[in-house]
């Protein structure tokens, strides 16, 4: 346990030293820029389809370094930053919903005036020179990134795009987890254990059934993790079955049911899907089809993030869970790639090749914090050769340190503490 501490706080040390010049570089850059930008009449539109976590950090970074001459627009129907991480908890636990969104001033924050906009749609499709939105709008384009990441099942992802519709939705979660004596949460990766845990652990009377079609939960991750989190959950009460893809019936009233393969039909107050993500490439499928992957439904990059395909240009991207690359799916993989992407674009813009290429580091960038119920955590990463290392802690926060978040997606912070003392309506 000790050693395994000291390993991990070794690796974030090696990564900081790695990593602290650069961004106090960066730092210095960005205020030289802020006095050096200049607005002109027509720039050029680095154009960001996306705006989660590498939608978001590439925008920033962008803002803060592009040339006179271009400016960064994102194409984004949420009106605030999903910070995604914290769902699982908030569909549990009330009153702390609006915290998991941020808003996106933060992008722009200390940058040139008018070198970053915000473009509240859906975009539709992609043509050579432009996207076009659904609303039939068409918005040019220099350079073009795709940062549309994956589709899960609500309350993983949500449908609504404005923060008050949004926490309605994660209320709705938490009022029928609350009215509910039987549930039933139907996959277990990260997100359906989290949940699952944190019912059992908020609301020790109920009975929580964890399902998964696989035979172990946590397929993505390592076997020691696995056994880790199959002993709480048992501790904490919550029933694992394995090896099981049961259809979701409707009930009475207020009612499901499961139905098992080759076995009863159960009955449950509420059921909760947390099964499988869908990458959002269908805004590239129409222009490129050649460049979306046909067995994964994701986008074909090189290593330089360039997308790869017949129809597409060396100045078109796509980074994070939408791009098919080596690395995990993972948020950590996503800002990695964010640096490739914006040095490739800052180096086409100077008139140079793209030369950077992303090479995973699964050791950082494929580690998971996993919670398991309110006061148990795991911290979790894996080695090249297969070596698993675990770090347990139970000094857990109903927040998730979500203040932590907001700094670094630069919220402000007297609206976070608003909000906290409920002073502001969300």
């Amino acid at each position: 346990m000790i050693l395994s501490k000291i390993h991990l706080y070794y690796i974030q040390f090696k990564f900081l030293l790695r990593n602290s010049p650069k961004y106090y570089w960066a730092k210095l850059l960005s205020f030289l820029h802020l006095h050096t930008y200049r607005l002109v009449p027509h720039p050029k539109n680095v154009l960001i389809i996306g705006g989660s976590f590498a939608g978001f950090e590439l925008a920033r970074k962008l803002a803060h370094s592009l040339p006179t001459g271009h400016r960064v627009l994102m194409i984004e129907p949420n009106s605030h930053f999903n910070y995604t991480f914290n769902f699982p908890r908030y569909s549990v636990l009330q009153g702390r919903e609006h915290h998991a969104f941020i808003p996106y001033s933060g992008i722009s924050a200390n940058a040139p005036h008018g070198i970053f906009s915000h473009v509240r749609a859906r975009a539709a499709s992609i043509a050579p020179d432009a996207v076009i939105l659904e609303s039939g709008e068409a918005v040019p384009y220099a350079y073009l990134v795709l940062a549309t990441g994956a589709t899960q099942s609500p309350p993983a992802k949500l449908l609504a795009n404005e923060r008050k519709a949004a926490c309605a939705e994660l209320q709705g979660f938490q009022l029928k987890i609350r009215d509910a004596d039987r549930i039933a949460v139907v996959g277990a990766g990260a997100v359906g254990v989290e949940i699952a845990a944190d019912i059992r652990s908020f609301y020790p009377g109920k009975k929580v059934t964890l399902v998964h079609s696989g035979q172990r939960i946590l397929p993505r991750f390592g076997e020691e993790l696995q056994q880790f989190a199959v002993e709480k959950l048992g501790k904490l009460g919550v029933e694992v079955v394995t090896g099981q893809r049961p259809k979701i019936l409707q009930g009475e009233v207020g009612k499901h049911r499961l139905q098992f393969k080759d076995g009863p039909v159960e009955e449950f107050d509420f059921v909760i899907p947390c099964t499988g993500q869908t990458p959002n490439s269908g805004v590239l499928a129409d222009y490129a089809p050649e460049a979306v992957s046909a067995s994964t439904g994701r986008v074909l990059v090189r290593p330089t993030m360039q997308i790869a395909g017949k129809m597409t240009s060396d100045h078109m991207f796509a980074l994070g869970d939408v791009a098919e690359t080596e690395g995990p799916k993972m948020a950590r993989a996503a800002l990695a790639q964010v640096h490739i992407v914006h040095g490739n674009l800052m180096a086409m813009i100077k008139g140079r090749k793209a030369k950077a290429t992303y090479v995973p580091d699964l050791k950082m960038e494929g580690s998971l914090h996993l919670t398991l119920g309110r006061k148990d955590w795991v911290t979790w990463y894996q080695t090249s050769s297969g070596e698993e290392t675990l770090i347990p802690g139970d000094d857990g926060k109903d927040d998730l340190h979500v203040e932590g978040a907001w700094k670094y997606f630069g919220g402000n912070m007297d609206e976070f503490g608003k909000l906290s003392n409920g002073l502001l309506e969300p």
